[in-house]
């Protein structure tokens, strides 16, 4: 009964989140203070986003614009330049090296999984499995998404997490979410 009672709590609280950040199903959010068109692809709405910088430097210093500008569909989970602030110093310039390409993709491919998963799809498979459900990347290793503390999370295979902070960004080719962490691979 408790837990019965718990599950519903935190989907009231995650509706309330998704539904704060998602706006209207007919307006996407902004993000990074620029507006997102549905009509645009990942790449070209990321590339408007003042917070979604560093993201779009690594994109493309991996060779993966031209992917993200495919006809998709796909899911991306972005992390903003804060959350690659918190990599440890020099970790981001390391990666963005064209000697660790095979590196920076492994680690972006892991933040993209195959097909349009909304915020309503990703926290109906969480409380079907009990709070949690696992998504598989591009890059071939698993993800978990969890329900906690009023929020939606991604758990990366090494236990890092990262909250999802803006839901439902419509793009011509997905679905986009902002996080608040950079994921790791094993």
């Amino acid at each position: 009964m408790y837990n019965s009672i718990r599950r519903l709590a935190i989907a009231s609280c995650i509706a309330a989140v998704f539904a704060t950040a998602s706006g209207s199903a007919a307006t996407n959010p902004t993000v990074g203070g620029a507006a997102m068109y549905p009509t645009k692809t990942i790449v070209e709405n990321a590339s408007a986003a003042k917070n979604l910088t560093t993201l779009v430097a690594a994109v493309k210093a991996a060779g993966l614009a031209d992917t993200l500008s495919g006809t998709g569909p796909f899911t991306v989970f972005a992390p903003t330049n804060d959350a690659f602030a918190k990599l440890p110093k020099g970790t981001v310039d390391t990666l963005l090296k064209p000697e660790n390409k095979a590196k920076l993709t492994q680690i972006l491919t892991y933040h993209v999984v195959p097909g349009t998963h909304t915020a309503a799809q990703l926290t109906a498979a969480a409380k079907k499995g009990g709070d949690s459900s696992m998504l598989t990347t591009v890059e071939g290793e698993k993800l978990a998404v969890k329900l906690a503390d009023g929020k939606v999370w991604v758990v990366d295979a090494k236990g890092g997490k990262a909250a999802v902070t803006t839901a439902d960004v419509g793009q011509s080719n997905g679905v986009v979410h902002v996080i608040d962490g950079v994921l790791m691979p094993k």
